[in-house]
């Protein structure tokens, strides 16, 4: 019968079989756990008299089952530093049955659009305000939070929205929730509530998207877009919709801002059939050509549930976000969010808080906006200097605004597949248009690319092998 015993605190237990004796049981149940990776290279192993004691052997067994693994290359022993496990990168090899280690990736450049510099967080000055926002914190900020977030959250981002967005926003009317994702989810839960709803969304648009209000239990009706943005005059004719979700300051993924006539349209539907305005303002900071348009919100206040996040200002990795709720929302949508998952993490909210009412968070977005200004402007300079006459050229949309710009593609070709599989051969990796259409058929080809996403050092070389691709497929046509 084998024994198990479990090692200084950590979750791993050694099986020695007795039938091998006491050291070479041990030397086997080590040279197993090793092998599986459930020791890793580098884990200091304990000293020969802790382990002794703790598995019951005696300490000349274990000293010479370390010996023995030492001698096999499994362990090293470094006079001050104890026993580890050495670097074996190939070991898995030979295990029988696990999956040899894939071949390293060869690195990508990456202008995928929806993804801000990951880089650029501003480490410094967010230690800064967590230092801060948790020494003050009292004890129950680390007990279960309000399902609607902590109040010096909802304070700061009221006062935030208001100065910057034109939104119109008190602390009450706040729901923290874990991203935009979150807050589509729980507002379509609640139109859902009393029975079928329909929810309009752009087309094209983010298709991942259209998939999280289908499974809240709504159903999906397309609105679709040209260059004035989401043809809310269509909305008139519609049989039957419950709620718009438009992204009127910066349309993804066209590119285009909705046209004033539109705003007026979409409110003025929203008032006479009580229906809902989703506004996605998913990165309305980054206007480039004047001050960012405010929001639609600020005119209908109780006709739109204004949704935000820091996911491209500071990260998507924070998953932290904001409804602004019209009041006849607000006690469906706090209850929703308290059983989908009671309430955001405390700590990072405390720490958001601070960051925006030090200012911290407005001097970063200043930064940001003019980073991401001359990462358009170099774009847009080798867009410029592709081959061939203009009307060979793509058409550019969406250059006034956001992280991401649209090419459209002439009908004569290039195709979206011939980009795009010029750019994989450069290790290049691009949006494609096709996908974020809600039905598929004859739609015009473009690609979408994302000039936020690289970091300030690889962008150069993400512009170089775009140049290269776009070289090569407009040479060739």
């Amino acid at each position: 019968m084998r024994e198990s015993w479990p090692i200084f605190g950590v979750d791993l237990h050694l099986e020695i079989d007795p039938a091998l004796g006491r050291q070479r049981g041990l030397e086997q149940a080590l040279r197993a756990a090793i092998r599986s990776r459930r020791l890793v290279s580098g884990t200091r192993l304990p000293a020969t008299r802790r382990l002794a004691a703790d598995l019951g052997l005696s300490r000349g067994t274990v000293r010479g089952a370390y010996d023995q693994l030492v001698a096999e290359g499994y362990l090293t022993a470094d006079q001050g530093s104890g026993t580890a496990v050495a670097q074996l990168p190939h070991l898995s090899a030979d295990v029988p049955g696990e999956p040899s280690a894939p071949a390293p990736e060869v690195p990508w450049h990456d202008l995928r659009p929806g993804r801000p510099d990951a880089s650029a967080f501003p480490v410094t000055a967010w230690l800064r305000s967590a230092r801060r926002a948790l020494t003050a914190a009292p004890a129950d900020a680390y007990a279960y939070g309000d399902p609607r977030g902590q109040f010096e959250l909802r304070t700061a981002v009221a006062a935030y929205l208001g100065r910057t967005r034109g939104v119109l926003a008190h602390p009450d009317r706040i729901v923290i929730t874990n991203g935009y994702v979150q807050a589509l989810a729980l507002l379509t839960r609640v139109l859902a509530e009393n029975g079928p709803a329909t929810v309009a969304m752009e087309d094209p648009g983010a298709a991942f998207h259209r998939e999280v209000v289908r499974r809240a239990g709504a159903t999906v009706a397309p609105l679709p877009v040209d260059d004035r943005g989401a043809r809310t005059d269509l909305l008139a004719t519609f049989p039957s919709v419950d709620a718009v979700e438009v992204t009127p300051a910066h349309q993804y993924p066209t590119g285009h801002t909705l046209h004033p006539a539109r705003r007026r349209e979409l409110v003025a539907w929203a008032r006479s059939t009580s229906g809902l305005v989703i506004e996605n303002d998913y990165d309305g900071e980054f206007r480039y050509d004047r001050h960012p348009v405010g929001a639609i919100q600020g005119t209908a206040a109780e006709h739109v549930a204004y949704v935000g996040t820091v996911s491209k200002t500071l990260g998507p990795a924070l998953r932290l976000g904001w409804v602004v709720c019209p009041r006849r929302l607000l006690t469906p949508l706090v209850e929703a969010k308290q059983y989908d998952d009671h309430h955001t993490e405390v700590p990072g909210q405390l720490t958001l808080a601070d960051f925006i009412d030090s200012h911290a968070y407005d001097r970063h977005i200043r930064t940001s906006r003019l980073r991401y200004q001359r990462r358009r402007d170099q774009l847009l300079a080798r867009l410029r200097a592709l081959p061939g006459p203009p009307a060979r050229r793509p058409a550019v949309h969406g250059i006034a605004a956001g992280l991401h710009v649209l090419l459209s593609l002439p009908d004569q070709g290039p195709t979206e597949e011939d980009v795009l599989s010029a750019a994989a051969a450069r290790a290049l990796r691009l949006g494609r248009l096709n996908g974020r259409w809600h039905a598929s058929g004859d739609h015009p080809q473009g690609v979408i690319i994302g000039y936020g996403t690289p970091s300030e050092h690889a962008y150069p070389a993400a512009l170089d092998a775009l140049t290269d691709a776009l070289d090569c497929v407009y040479g060739a046509a």
